[in-house]
C-alpha cells in the first residue's frame, strides 16, 4: 500500500512560480513511476507529466518546457516545478503511483492517488 500526501498549491499570478511537492509512504518508493494529473472544473481529468524509476521523464505539450518533474527516493518525494504559469493552469494536481512506467498517460493505469492540492492561476 501507498499513501501520496501533495502539498504546494496556491494562489499565483500569471507568470508565477509554483513548486508542488507529492509524499510518499512505503518502502518501495524508488520502484514506483509518479505521475502528476490535474482536473480544472467541468473537465476531465488530464496527464501533466511523469516521471520513472529509472528517472525518465515525460510531459504534456501543454506544460513542455514549463514544467519540471523531479524524484529524491532518499525523501520518497516528487515534486512539480511550474513555472510562467497561465490561467489554463488552473486546476486541483493529483500525484499518482503505478508500478511500471508503461501507460503513463492514462488516469486508468496508476494504482495509487493523493488527495489533490489546488493550484489557481489569476489573470
Amino acid at each position: 500500500q501507498v499513501q501520496l500526501v501533495e502539498s504546494g498549491g496556491g494562489l499565483v499570478q500569471t507568470g508565477g512560480s509554483l513548486r508542488l511537492s507529492c509524499a510518499a509512504s512505503g518502502r518501495t518508493f524508488s520502484t514506483f513511476a509518479m505521475g502528476w494529473f490535474r482536473q480544472a472544473p467541468g473537465k476531465e481529468r488530464e496527464f501533466v507529466a511523469a516521471i520513472g524509476s529509472g528517472f525518465s521523464t515525460y510531459y504534456a505539450d501543454s506544460v513542455k518546457g514549463r514544467f519540471t518533474i523531479s524524484r529524491d527516493n532518499a525523501k520518497n518525494t516528487v515534486y512539480l516545478r511550474m513555472n510562467s504559469l497561465k490561467p489554463d493552469d488552473t486546476a486541483v494536481y493529483y500525484c499518482a503511483a503505478k508500478p511500471g512506467i508503461s501507460g503513463y498517460l492514462s488516469n486508468t493505469q496508476y494504482n495509487y492517488w493523493g488527495q489533490g492540492t489546488q493550484v489557481t492561476v489569476s489573470s
